[in-house]
């Protein structure tokens, strides 16, 4: 089958998922799917899982959430963490509860992680204690990423082969399954996994779109430049000023908000000094400035605090072209910095993207009997649109 069937063929045991980069219009067709009567939406994002975090993850609206009800959207606080078992775990009850109320479970979205644990599997390493995750958090924040990944060299030479000291999430993790279970995450990762698609009693399908790179970076760029005027920057504060968040935090590593605080260090905001965690990272990126940039941001705090209230301030000195004749403000080139940087890595993200949908392919062994998967690729979303609800493009 070079081709999903159209919507009304599927088989009462299916679970479709819709598998593209970010900002590729893969939301706009699960809507309009929603909108037949036939499925349930589950997503498969790991940023819209936090709560108050909405315009940097384009979040549906609360009329469109209302309208089009998404599980697995706002499930968490941006304090918390969610790991890929507990999706896997999340889905698997879903996908029950959905085919019960004789409904298809739709997947969308683009984290490929969640992707593959669905698709390929998960071996059996245990979720984190908590009490040993507070241990290593300490650890790493009193002795350094350093310390933690010689550590790891030690007791897992054969992982540190695949991460560098700069895989902070990585290092921790593993350095977390060592000291709770006294085995290596590389042990853990050789036993034998099971994934949901490779249920006898359910169809899964699955499109993976990869649509055109020139075409999904003019829509990335608009869709920054709207995250911009709905407010993103004071979003960003208000999620520092309501949560106890740090640098470190999944959360605060989602693309853009990695880069928000980062500006807001630079710029000195006092919400950085909310947490030690925060203050310190603020003192690590002061550091590198230099002491006029330092004393700028000091005299200059109304103007920063424009450029936040003010969506079309920082579009303005983000904007602005620099002249040769005259030196940009220390302000300007912050803006600039961090909207070039919000969008490269978001098109790093889309790259990414790219290359998993790719490896996604050696997953689909319907045809050796080994899970019952078909995934099927297609070059843009209106051609999946005319497969699966015989209509012209969106």
């Amino acid at each position: 089958m070079n081709h999903l069937p159209h919507y009304a063929k599927l088989p009462d045991n299916a679970v479709l998922s819709l598998i593209a980069p970010t900002a590729s219009g893969k939301t706009d067709l699960a809507c309009r799917l929603y909108d037949t009567g036939r499925f349930e939406l589950i997503s498969v994002d790991s940023a819209l899982i936090y709560r108050a975090m909405d315009i940097g993850t384009a979040k549906p609206s609360c009329d469109e959430l209302v309208r089009y009800p998404h599980h697995l959207v706002d499930i968490i606080s941006p304090e918390d963490s969610y790991s890929v078992a507990q999706f896997t775990q999340d889905v698997s009850r879903l996908i029950g509860e959905i085919h019960g109320r004789g409904k298809i479970p739709l997947l969308v979205g683009g984290t490929m992680m969640y992707y593959l644990a669905l698709f390929e599997g998960l071996s059996a390493v245990p979720d984190s204690d908590k009490t040993v995750r507070e241990q290593v958090a300490k650890w790493r924040s009193e002795a350094g990423m350093g310390e933690l990944y010689a550590f790891l060299q030690d007791k897992d030479p054969v992982i540190c082969k695949r991460l560098t000291v700069s895989d902070t999430q990585r290092i921790t993790r593993a350095v977390e399954v060592y000291l709770q279970t006294g085995k290596p995450m590389s042990w853990w990762q050789n036993t034998p996994k099971t994934a949901l698609a490779h249920s006898p009693n359910q169809t899964w399908l699955a499109a993976s779109v990869m649509p055109d790179r020139a075409w999904l970076h003019e829509r990335i760029d608009r869709r920054l430049i709207m995250m911009w005027q709905a407010g993103f920057l004071a979003e960003v504060v208000a999620l520092l000023t309501d949560y106890a968040l740090n640098p470190d935090m999944p959360s605060l590593r989602c693309v853009g908000y990695r880069q928000a605080v980062e500006f807001l260090a630079t710029v000195n905001h006092p919400v950085m000094q909310r947490t030690d965690a925060l203050a310190k990272f603020t003192d690590g990126v002061q550091q590198m400035l230099s002491g006029d940039e330092r004393d700028f941001f000091a005299a200059h705090y109304a103007q920063v605090q424009a450029v936040i209230d003010n969506p079309n301030e920082f579009l303005r000195l983000a904007d602005l072209p620099v002249s040769r004749h005259k030196v940009a403000s220390p302000l300007q080139i912050a803006c600039q910095t961090l909207k070039n940087r919000a969008l490269y890595a978001t098109r790093q993200l889309a790259k990414r993207q790219y290359t998993w949908q790719r490896s996604l392919a050696k997953l689909d062994k319907a045809s050796d009997g080994a899970a019952n998967l078909r995934i099927v690729a297609y070059g843009d979303v209106q051609t999946l649109v005319r497969q699966l609800l015989g209509e012209q493009g969106i």
